[in-house]
């Protein structure tokens, strides 16, 4: 299901954005420019990955410190061992969508 998850003024830039569509929580990250969309929890032990430390196109989770590539979710450092799902994002408007299941 298409689903807009924000407009795109509203993600800081070289930051993140939290949101919650249909009881679902996920993340919204800006890279140079370009938004990406994670699952919100980490799969370690689910911490909010939008509350933690974006550096480039890593986010690492700020409780234990599981770091993942936001562009595909795959986990770039323990304790994750799993990658996060990633959603494609589309600009459309302004606004930032999503298929979401």
């Amino acid at each position: 299901m298409r689903v807009g998850l924000a407009a795109e003024k509203d993600i800081p830039a070289e930051g993140t954005k939290c949101v919650e569509i249909g009881g679902r929580r996920y993340a919204l990250f800006k890279v140079s420019g370009t938004v990406y969309c994670l699952d919100n929890a980490c799969t370690h032990l689910g911490g909010p990955l939008c509350e933690g430390t974006l550096r480039g196109f890593v986010v690492q989770c700020p409780w234990h410190g599981s770091r993942f590539d936001v562009r595909s979710g795959q986990v770039v450092g323990p304790p994750a061992r799993s990658a996060v799902r990633a959603y494609l994002i589309t600009l459309e408007g302004g606004k930032v969508w999503a298929d979401l299941p």
